[in-house]
């Protein structure tokens, strides 16, 4: 059972939805112990930095998904639940995050006609060959809505960049932990590939050893 973190803050309904629509069951969770059983873990999210780290620390769920992802167990986070997995943001202030994934988390530059936040459709510029991209075409766009965006410490963990106008962390992939910044379930085609290819990783693929 794929397993949704409801910590108050993110598009559950259309994540579930797009699952659905692949054949692949998928709850909401609010508990600790519903992470800790669950076969695989999505955590979503959109809003501000700040408020979500404080629901999910209030909820007491920021220890069991560090115990989650310390197992390798298939991990998505979506929008604002990659930027929560990181060190620290800078959104209106400085705000810890999880620590999962050394790096932080900034605002666009302004720049000339440059508009924040980036909203609307865009493309991937894949690093590798990540598993979580399989067979998505190299034309595919994604739909984006986010003026933060997460730079990693470690550059390994970077499965594909995004063009704007600079590239940027738009997907990371290590181990069996798999996040992006843009909304699958809200970009279409594209989109459902990419949750189709964590569902059956998650099913299907042991754990990776070390």
């Amino acid at each position: 059972m794929i397993r949704i973190i409801d910590y108050g803050m993110g598009n559950l309904r259309s994540v579930q939805k797009a699952f659905d629509k692949l054949g692949f069951a998928a709850e909401f969770c609010t508990s600790a112990d519903d992470i800790a059983s669950a076969e695989a873990l999505v955590l979503p999210g959109v809003g501000a930095f700040r408020d979500a780290i404080y629901e999910i620390k209030r909820l007491d769920l920021d220890r069991a998904i560090k115990d989650y992802l310390a197992a390798d167990r298939p991990f998505l986070g979506i929008c604002l639940g990659l930027q929560l997995l990181f060190d620290v943001s800078y959104e209106d202030g400085e705000w810890p995050g999880l620590g999962i994934v050394p790096g932080e988390v900034r605002k666009f530059a302004p720049q000339p006609g440059l508009k924040i936040p980036h909203m609307g459709w865009n493309q991937l510029q894949p690093v590798g060959s990540p598993r979580v991209l399989e067979g998505i075409p190299a034309d595919c766009s994604f739909y984006f809505v986010h003026s933060y965006y997460v730079v990693p410490k470690h550059s390994e963990v970077i499965a594909a960049t995004t063009q704007y106008p600079d590239p940027f962390t738009s997907v990371i992939e290590r181990g069996r932990l798999m996040a992006t910044q843009f909304h699958p379930e809200k970009s279409q085609n594209g989109g459902l590939r990419l949750l189709k290819n964590f569902a059956t990783l998650a099913v299907h693929q042991p754990a990776v050893a070390g």
